[in-house]
């Protein structure tokens, strides 16, 4: 099926947004979304670019493989703290970039991130951005990281991006499932902002509320690290079955299918919200 620009599957519903490390993961996410007959966003970060050694070749197997496969998908990518990858992932098929800049102080953040957006418009990109620390330097509770709404809706204002990532109590690379959202933040958030909101770092968020989130007004929910969890929990089992193992084949498969059974599980909760 031809790739969906991201912002056609956030104006029909919220979505799943899972990160592509290598096309195992990409495989197993377009296999969850096929099975829970739901549209899902494809990520392939700026440190799995850094892992690869560079984005083109990654870029081509989840496209293709997303083009092969029924599920209704967009190409992403995350976390793009450099604008030449993002000139990159224009000429790689990629429908939507996120431009972090959330480290910088504000008016610099604001002026890199609305330089890039006209850019991105211009080549037919639409794109995200963040204001606020997702996690922070000091955690997802210290004073100061949170989003403000205003200063969020004057930064989409000026900026002119497509999405925002915002600082509602999550944190990445969560292992454990306990992350606790200001549900109340993010609904004020969404009143302030016109465009779709986006949480970083829901892999230590539980069901419930993402659930609640979602209902709050999120729009895009990013998980890597939790299906990461699974997919090496999998694989330390198989291993540990049987020792005398050498094929890759026999021991990424079981990972592949415990990711994409949990990306089916998680995009069960779209509805649910």
């Amino acid at each position: 099926m031809p790739l969906v620009p991201l912002p056609h599957l956030l104006a029909d519903r919220p979505v799943f947004a899972f990160n592509v490390i290598q096309i195992e993961h990409a495989e197993a996410i377009l296999a969850g979304a096929e099975q829970a007959k739901a549209a899902v966003v494809l990520q392939i970060s700026e440190n799995a670019v850094r892992y690869h050694g560079a984005l083109a070749p990654l870029a081509a197997a989840t496209r293709l493989a997303a083009e092969r496969s029924g599920a209704r998908a967009a190409l992403h990518l995350d976390h793009a703290t450099e604008p030449r990858l993002i000139h990159e992932a224009a000429d790689c098929g990629f429908g939507s970039v996120m431009y972090d800049g959330s480290t910088l102080p504000w008016a610099e953040n604001l002026k890199a991130t609305a330089e890039l957006a006209a850019w991105c418009h211009d080549n037919g990109l639409a794109i995200e951005a963040e204001l606020g620390e997702v996690g922070g330097k000091d955690g997802a509770h210290a004073p100061g990281v949170r989003t403000d709404p205003a200063e969020a809706a004057e930064f989409v204002a000026r900026t002119g991006v497509d999405a925002l990532a915002v600082a509602v109590g999550s944190e990445h690379a969560m292992t454990a499932r306990t992350a606790s959202l200001d549900l109340d933040l993010i609904a004020r958030l969404r009143d302030a902002v016109p465009v779709p909101l986006v949480l970083h770092g829901s892999s230590g968020v539980p069901d419930g509320t993402l659930v609640a989130a979602v209902g709050a007004g999120m729009r895009k929910i990013n998980v890597s690290t939790h299906l990461n969890r699974l997919f090496t929990d999998a694989v330390r089992d198989a291993l540990a079955a049987d020792p005398k193992l050498v094929d890759p084949r026999k021991w990424l498969a079981p990972g592949r299918t415990a990711v994409a059974d949990e990306v089916a599980r998680l995009l069960g909760l779209i509805t649910q919200a």
